[in-house]
């Protein structure tokens, strides 16, 4: 089976709504990625600034990749981009691809990266047919570890000193997610258990 990467789907949860970056969404986008505390979850903090038009020809081309799937985190109430998700790193003969996030200033704290994950995680097994989806989360990100845990991802690893944070250095964690704990769990592992 192969996935459907060209496909960009419209997801849509009680809070959010995942959809095809639109050119309207290039403000908010880019006031996330500019945001200290995105840059420094995500390990971009040491990287040169990105310039405007730099981001704009990225995110204006995300709809035409056919081995990704980059969407719009749009805050249902205010129906503006807050972040992304994606899948990536497409490993086709394993069925497998990463996740990344990032969820802006104007939509954390109130569950909108959460409902996000789920409606991507229940696309990639039940949509495309995925048998793994991974990612790596730094240690001084327990925020996003806890909200990964919550939709059902699983610890396998440790890299150590895997990033550079200042003077000194900080642990990425492998996490994971299959197939089949999804169709088990269906991003609640908590409710599964009991």
């Amino acid at each position: 089976m192969t996935a459907d990467f060209a496909r960009k789907p419209v997801l849509t949860g009680t809070a959010v709504q995942l959809r095809p970056f639109r050119p309207e969404d290039l403000p908010d986008i880019t006031a996330a990625i500019d945001d200290p505390e995105v840059q420094r979850l995500t390990g971009s903090a040491h990287r040169p600034p990105i310039d405007a038009g730099a981001i704009a020809r990225w995110y204006t081309t995300r709809n035409e990749q056919t081995d990704r799937l980059d969407l719009a985190v749009a805050d249902l109430a205010s129906g503006r981009c807050v972040g992304e998700v994606v899948l990536n790193e497409w490993d086709e003969p394993n069925l497998s691809c990463s996740f990344r996030t990032l969820i802006g200033p104007a939509g954390r704290g109130r569950g909108l990266g959460t409902e996000a994950l789920r409606l991507l995680l229940a696309h990639a097994f039940d949509g495309l047919g995925l048998h793994r989806v991974q990612l790596e989360v730094y240690a001084f990100n327990p925020r996003a570890r806890h909200v990964y845990e919550k939709v059902g991802f699983v610890a396998e690893g440790v890299r150590r000193e895997a990033l550079r944070d200042g003077d000194g250095w900080v642990d990425s964690t492998v996490m994971a997610v299959l197939a089949g704990d999804w169709a088990r769990h269906r991003g609640r592992p908590e409710a599964a258990a009991n």
